[in-house]
């Protein structure tokens, strides 16, 4: 029998620790302890009680310690924190805390009561926000849906913030003045108010820039106001007055702002008020030779008057893709240099309306009626259920589409004009039918050439097409272009006309003319010489100066002629550039009886105190002449000083025409030009003693012309084959007649 050990042997370590699971924070449960054996189990009513009473109280601290649940929140509570809250964000000063824009979003949501300030302030920042985007982004592809899109905001109520944002983004790209310039005239003629009120803040800012010797805000001032008096939304005197005050103490700033704003709106001074244009040039000659001004300045303005002689090609007064403006809906404003302007700043910060709703109600009016919106909702309810069906019907459309070739609507079209003018009675009805034809794009010209093609077509001239002509070429400057237009290519293509409606072609024209329908600068496409006339040209134009004659008068003709501003149109048809083409066009009209016009060649003779000569060689002419030419050698010893005495006579005038005028001069002597266009030639070489002079002279037709007439030479020191005697040249026969 083994016996074992009574010492207890430990046992051995785990090879992992043990799993306990972790101590509880939660008390430990109430242990009772048990009672004595032999006593009973139940509890004394007493102890429970107690017990009861002990749990309530303590629920009772508990809930006490508990937050008391929120009351429910009013909408007027809602909006006054909303309110507070926007009012403390837009009081905060800048570099203070960012606020996302969802939440800015879902704060001004809660904002609905419009008669709050709040309210108002949110809906003008959003205005601001919106003006200044859409004339940011204007361009001139899409400026016709950008100003509907700026009509749809309140102008009236936001026009300090329009001329604001507008000026200052053309200060900031000039090359895009003309596109601001043609959206603030489309505005203008619907809110003459937001009109007035940028030239207004533009001249003020003019004067300011002007004090403070401002070049870069007076050279973006001027540019504005020129192509605002471009659209005619100022008057063109604005701009006389700030050449003016430019050019009163030119500096070589003043003057280079002067030649910019000239090279803007000079070709609508031209066109506008011609006695202010010549002005202005004329101060810019005056500066060019006089003034102490740099070189380069000096340039400039010599580039200026190329400019103009270029007339404006390279500077339009509006591009024809920024013409949006209807001539009879053109409100122009005359605001002076001078004036007592309000430039309103008031208009540029936000301020409470008491009457916020009415106004903007009858702004809605007012947009509905300047966009042509429909009142109500029901219609456009109505229309939007249409909508789909109408687009599928235009995409058939579309893809049944032909394009035509054969000029088929080019010919209803005129077809249609034609059996217009055929059916009316009077010339006013005829107008106003025409203006009710729905002209296509691109074929606005088929109606000036219609008038003239049915016009041509009858037995004589009907001044009924010269009225209709007239009441459209004064209707709009449209069709006033499209006539001028029309004037030239009839006569650069009149040879392919027979010589009846040659005829009836130049009637039509001298109505237009001498109504001063079309400008006379058309004149400018005549060039009268030998060689770029023919003969149905030279036909045109003696019509065209015969009804010119008879419908204005010839001393109202005369004086129309003499006008200083037409005389470079008249270039061609007197000619002074050489004595060929002068004397040509001298004996063209001498032939067709009207020598008073080309007494416009007298210019330079009239200098020279010889006018009286040509003036009395024209009054011998009459509506048909003989044509005498003579050529006579004489030999002259010295010339320098020495005058010719030319005569030429006949038994039954009253008295000889005599001129004197010098033998033998260079062809840059002063005296030539009045030696070419009285008919001398006289070489041009002062070193010869001997000339051949060549007279070419015509009087009027009477009874045996040839009779008596003479014309003696007498030189001191001239002499022919009859001695130191004047030379005298009868004729016996006359030259054949010369046609012009």
């Amino acid at each position: 029998m083994e016996i074992e050990s009574a010492v207890r042997i430990p046992s051995p370590e785990p090879e992992r620790p043990r799993k306990r699971s972790p101590p509880s924070r939660s008390p430990s449960p109430r242990r009772y302890r048990s009672p004595p054996r032999g006593r009973s189990r139940t509890i004394s009513p007493d102890r429970r009680d107690d017990d009861r009473t002990r749990d309530r109280q303590r629920d009772l601290e508990f809930r006490a310690r508990q937050p008391s649940p929120p009351k429910p929140v009013t909408e007027e509570q809602k909006q006054a924190a909303a309110k507070a809250e926007y009012e403390k964000l837009l009081n905060m000063r800048s570099g203070g805390t960012y606020i996302p824009p969802a939440r800015l979003r879902a704060l001004q949501a809660q904002i609905t009561d419009k008669t709050s300030k709040e309210y108002q302030r949110m809906a003008w920042e959003a205005l601001k926000k919106s003006i200044n985007g859409l004339i940011n982004k204007v361009n001139v592809s899409n400026i016709k849906f950008i100003v509907p899109e700026l009509f749809n905001e309140n102008l009236i109520r936001g026009r300090g913030l329009f001329c604001r944002s507008i000026m200052k983004a053309q200060a900031a790209s000039l090359p895009f003045t003309p596109i601001y310039a043609a959206m603030a005239a489309i505005v203008n003629t619907k809110l003459p108010q937001v009109g007035e009120l940028l030239v207004t803040r533009l001249v003020v800012q003019f004067r300011k820039a002007f004090k403070r010797n401002d070049k870069a805000v007076c050279l973006s001032s001027t540019t504005f106001l020129a192509h605002l008096v471009n659209q005619q939304v100022v008057h063109e005197m604005l701009a006389a007055q700030i050449l003016l005050l430019l050019l009163h103490k030119p500096t070589d700033d003043s003057v280079e702002i002067a030649v910019g704003l000239t090279r803007e709106v000079g070709q609508h001074l031209e066109e506008m008020s011609q006695p202010i244009a010549l002005a202005v040039f004329d101060q810019f000659r005056n500066i060019l030779h006089e003034a102490d001004i740099d070189k380069r300045t000096q340039y400039m303005v010599e580039v200026l008057f190329q400019v103009r002689k270029d007339k404006y090609k390279d500077n339009p007064s509006v591009r024809e893709e920024l013409d949006l403006v209807e001539e009879e809906d053109q409100i122009t404003h005359k605001i002076g240099l001078d004036d007592e302007l309000e430039v309103q700043d008031g208009l540029n910060i936000f301020k409470f309306d008491s009457e916020w709703q009415e106004h903007e109600d009858a702004y809605k009016q007012l947009k509905a009626e300047i966009l042509g919106e429909a009142e109500g909702s029901d219609d456009d309810d109505e229309y939007e259920s249409d909508d789909s069906s109408d687009e599928e019907e235009e995409k058939k459309d579309r893809e049944l589409e032909i394009k035509d070739q054969t000029n088929t609507d080019l010919v209803n079209l005129r077809r249609t004009i034609y059996l217009t003018i055929k059916s009316s009675g009077g010339f006013e009805e005829c107008c106003h039918k025409l203006m009710k034809i729905n002209l296509p794009a691109g074929y606005e010209s088929e109606l000036p050439s219609m008038i003239v093609e049915c016009a041509s077509q009858e037995r004589t001239y009907d001044k009924f097409y010269g009225l209709i002509g007239e009441r459209f070429a004064k209707l709009n400057r449209l069709w006033r272009d499209l006539f001028e237009e029309s004037f030239i290519k009839y006569y650069n293509t009149i040879h392919r006309y027979e010589t009846n409606r040659l005829r009836i072609i130049a009637q039509f024209c001298g109505h237009l003319l001498a109504s001063d329908a079309i400008g006379w600068h058309v004149l400018s496409a005549i060039r009268l010489n030998e060689n770029d006339t023919t003969s149905s040209s030279r036909i045109f134009i003696k019509i065209l100066f015969e009804d010119l004659a008879q419908s204005m008068g010839m001393k109202k003709l005369a004086e129309r002629m003499k006008e200083d501003v037409l005389q470079p149109y008249f270039d061609g048809i007197f000619p002074k550039d050489e004595s060929r083409n002068t004397r040509f066009a001298i004996n063209f009209f001498t032939a067709i009886g009207m020598a008073s016009p080309s007494s416009s060649f007298a210019g330079a003779g009239e200098r020279l105190g010889k006018r009286f000569v040509i003036l009395k060689l024209l009054e011998l002419q009459l509506s048909v002449k003989v044509l005498f030419k003579v050529a006579v050698a004489i030999q002259v010893t010295e010339t320098q000083g020495q005058l010719l005495t030319v005569s030429v006579e006949k038994p039954s005038w009253k008295e000889s025409v005599k001129v004197g005028v010098p033998v033998a001069h260079s062809r840059s002597s002063p005296y030539g030009p009045l030696v070419q266009w009285l008919g001398f030639t006289i070489p041009a070489a002062p070193t010869q003693t001997s000339h051949v002079i060549d007279v070419s002279f015509s009087v009027a037709k009477e009874e045996r012309a040839h009779e008596g007439l003479a014309v003696t030479f007498a030189h001191p020191s001239a002499h022919s084959t009859q001695g130191s005697q004047p030379l005298c040249v009868s004729f016996a026969q006359p030259a054949s007649p010369q046609e012009p």
